[in-house]
């Protein structure tokens, strides 16, 4: 159903409500679950069919309507706010408690849930959380109504509505703070980086006490690899925020990123020993060490984190994440507790889950272990709410650009050939390549550079958006984007001829990069599609990778992938380096020197020793490269055959 029929018919259900006539808003629902819904609106009639059964006095059937919409959206806010009228109506006080509490950490801008919730905790003279509350409903009722109405839609997954809100109100409001980080946030969630990022710096700027906008800045510079400009500005805050925990944490956080983790690491230790009870310290001590190769350190914070916090999912998954580590009898018990723990965030849930498979695994009781897998999968995907269709159009797009007689002009771009790019799918032994190159004494390893994305976003307009506008870049604009790609990058490496950006995503901008880059150097990392696409399911990522919680959409993205490598192969004949991880296995010594070959470096006997090689790896797959090569990772999808149908129908 197109979206303007839907929403002309929802407007005629509110109406309907608002007139207490049940009875035809009940008809008229009646008639919309009868068309074909995308699981969006699903959600809005769920909604709406539960808020007139309560109206109607029929809590039974309103209880059983929010149920089957929270089980597709658990973070649904407004679903859980919902949920505590209804227990409200049938006396139970504290379910409805619970269920305001959950209503706001998933949508903070409920006022009326945190009215109610004030009222709760004045009763049971909570005078923390009255004082929290108090001060989240000051700040909401000093919100402009139209800023306030865009971040309940921001929550609720209603972004293209949240954004149009926020840009008419700027119109007229220019600068406003709240709306300028509001459209912020909005340009993240829906990864338009450069936008935010100008937004961020401006509002930074024009108000420098502005303690969130600061966080959220050098938040979102972090998550686009910007380290030593994050690391600038924590450090020139400092003056003005003494002591802010989120600003030192920034600093180490940047220092970690920038390979200076001895750094990093006395930072994380200064906080711990002024105050041990710091569980997002400890976990973030644990990934400084789990980089460096410090298993046993690692885990030791890891634990730590967990019992300072033990409801703190990443904790638990970090442990399972560092993949040699075995949970006990005593751990996976504790685990399954919590994970049936009403209290438990969604977030955190999805973490055990992950974690609950990973220790099942281990255990070899594959068909429970797929469950938790599954689960997890589920409860992420419902939250990232991925469209397939999405990447699909993009390599389209991206094939019909390239395909385009203009496009692969001569004597283009900044001429460096310093970077090696690794491209492929995430799990596809990427980090294994780079691993090998970087033993090679020419050949800096670096890590996973957001800086090609960045760029590529920085190009985009409303006229022409990325890609269509490649064919529009003048020579002078392709200059400046592969010296400022070399500029931005020189932070993450040392004093060796080339480098590598193993941002395996970077496939999806192979046409950019030898626009601006002609000389760089692409290998394309292949693994069997069940090895890898099993391993991707399997894998709970810290950001991005939105595709990979679900196997439907693994296997579309996949093949997705596979299609526009074909494209760029075309493109760019014999410039694209492929490398599979099978041949690799069967032949190290072979691999090595097709690659070093490629890149045009002599060969180097530590390249066959690479597990030797020290240096910092901030990959899931940190701990399986500092061993020799072995074929542990080949068909561990054969045991959970009977659940993975949807894959063995594209690639078996």
């Amino acid at each position: 159903m197109n979206a303007t029929e839907f929403q002309q018919h929802i407007g005629k259900i509110k109406h309907a409500v608002q007139g207490s006539a049940f009875s035809n808003a009940n008809q008229l629902l009646s008639q919309l679950k009868s068309k074909d819904l995308n699981a969006s609106q699903h959600v809005e009639v769920l909604y709406l069919t539960a808020v007139t059964c309560r109206l109607s006095g029929d809590y039974l059937a309103a209880s059983h309507h929010l149920n089957t919409l929270l089980n597709m959206r658990p973070d649904y806010g407004r679903a859980h706010q919902e949920l505590a009228y209804n227990y409200d109506a049938l006396n139970k006080p504290k379910e409805a408690a619970s269920a305001l509490f959950t209503a706001t950490h998933y949508n903070p801008a409920l006022i009326s849930s945190w009215k109610k919730l004030l009222t709760v905790y004045r009763k049971h003279n909570d005078k923390d959380a009255e004082q929290l509350a108090l001060q989240q409903l000051e700040y909401l009722e000093s919100l402009p109504a139209p800023i306030l109405g865009a971040y309940d839609l921001m929550y609720e997954k209603k972004l293209a509505s949240a954004e149009q809100i926020c840009r008419q109100f700027l119109l007229k409001n220019k600068h406003h703070p709240e709306a300028m980080l509001l459209l912020a946030e909005l340009g993240i969630q829906l990864k338009v980086y450069h936008d935010a990022e100008f937004l961020l710096e401006s509002c930074s700027t024009l108000y420098p006490d502005n303690l969130r906008a600061i966080i959220t800045y050098l938040s979102l510079l972090a998550k686009l690899g910007k380290h030593q400009k994050v690391l600038e500005i924590a450090e020139m805050q400092r003056e003005r925020f003494t002591d802010n925990l989120q600003i030192i944490m920034a600093k180490a956080n940047a220092l970690l990123g920038l390979n200076k983790t001895a750094e990093a690491i006395a930072i994380y230790d200064d906080l711990l020993a002024k105050e041990k009870d710091r569980p997002a310290v400890w976990l973030a001590l644990g990934h400084a060490y789990k980089s460096k190769g410090k298993t046993d350190k690692a885990i030791f914070a890891y634990q730590q984190a967990a019992y300072y916090h033990p409801q703190f999912g990443d904790a638990y998954w970090s442990l399972a994440n560092l993949k040699s580590y075995r949970f006990d009898d005593k751990e996976v018990s504790r685990m399954l507790e919590l994970e049936q723990q009403p209290s438990i965030g969604l977030d955190d849930r999805i973490h055990v889950c992950f974690a609950i498979g990973k220790a099942l695994e281990d255990m070899k009781r594959y068909d429970d272990a797929f469950s938790y897998y599954n689960r997890g999968n589920q409860f992420k995907l419902a939250s990232v709410q991925f469209d397939i269709t999405r990447t699909e159009q993009a390599v389209e797009s991206q094939i019909a650009v390239s395909s385009k007689q203009d496009f692969n002009r001569e004597s283009t771009g900044f001429p460096s050939p310093e970077p090696i790019f690794i491209v492929g799918m995430p799990r596809a032994g990427s980090t294994l390549l780079e691993q090998i190159l970087a033993s090679q004494g020419d050949i800096d390893g670096t890590m996973e550079l957001h800086n090609i994305l960045s760029l590529a976003s920085s190009i985009s307009n409303q006229q022409k958006p990325y890609p269509f506008c490649l064919n529009e870049l003048t020579f002078e604009q392709r200059y400046n984007l592969g010296k400022q790609y070399i500029e931005q990058t020189k932070y993450y490496r040392g004093n060796a001829p080339f480098f590598i950006d193993k941002m395996p995503n970077n496939f999806m901008h192979i046409g950019f990069i030898k626009q601006i880059l002609p000389n760089a150097k692409i290998i394309d990392a292949r693994r069997d599609p069940m090895d890898c696409c099993f391993s991707n399911f399997k894998q709970l990522f810290g950001d991005g990778q939105e595709f990979s919680y679900g196997l439907e959409e693994i296997g579309r993205y996949f093949e997705a992938y596979a299609k526009l490598m074909r494209h760029w192969d075309k493109v760019y004949p014999g410039q694209i380096l492929r490398v599979t991880h099978e041949e690799v296995l069967d032949d190290l010594a072979l691999q090595v020197k097709r690659m070093l070959d490629y890149i045009g470096v002599p060969f180097d006997s530590a390249c066959l020793d690479f597990y030797n090689t020290e240096r910092l790896i901030k990959t899931p797959s940190a701990e399986q490269v500092r061993q020799p090569i072995n074929r542990s990772g080949q068909d561990r999808w054969k045991p959970f055959e009977a659940h993975l149908s949807p894959l063995l129908k594209r690639f078996k």
